[in-house]
């Protein structure tokens, strides 16, 4: 159906981690668990990072060029997940639902949709609450 989900993660200068625990590797974690959980084929999905300036080294591959890219290999529908963020903000809401659809549209794609970040629902509040209540040791 020539649909594809970019999972895009916010960057940060690339530090040279050299255990599981560092952002680039959980940022492919998390692809692959959400990736399977939709029962998505390695070839409707992948991840990249934003927020490259400059000359300076960023994590890749990066969002600018992963959307040329699907757009060239005739990708013609996009859904971006930003799970970087837990709150749509500037990143989310101006460089990727604006400019990078533009990019993507650009490209030769036709639709890219973004993801809501989880904001404020009641799920993301529950899990959160869940996670401080055991880090804290309360009930």
């Amino acid at each position: 159906s020539k649909a594809h989900c970019l999972k895009q993660e916010h960057c940060c200068e690339q530090v040279t981690a050299v255990n599981s625990h560092c952002y680039r590797a959980q940022s492919f974690a998390t692809a692959r668990e959400i990736a399977a959980v939709l029962s998505l084929p390695q070839s409707q999905w992948s991840t990249s990072f934003q927020s490259r300036l400059g000359r300076t080294k960023w994590i890749e591959p990066y969002t600018d060029l992963v959307l040329d890219e699907l757009a060239e290999k005739g990708i013609k529908r996009l859904a971006v997940f930003c799970p970087a963020f837990v709150a749509d903000c500037l990143e989310t809401l101006e460089e990727i639902e604006i400019r990078a659809r533009e990019q993507f549209q650009k490209a030769g794609g036709e639709e890219l949709r973004l993801i809501p970040s989880l904001n404020a629902s009641p799920k993301w509040i529950n899990a959160a609450t869940g996670l401080v209540r055991e880090t804290i040791g309360i009930s």
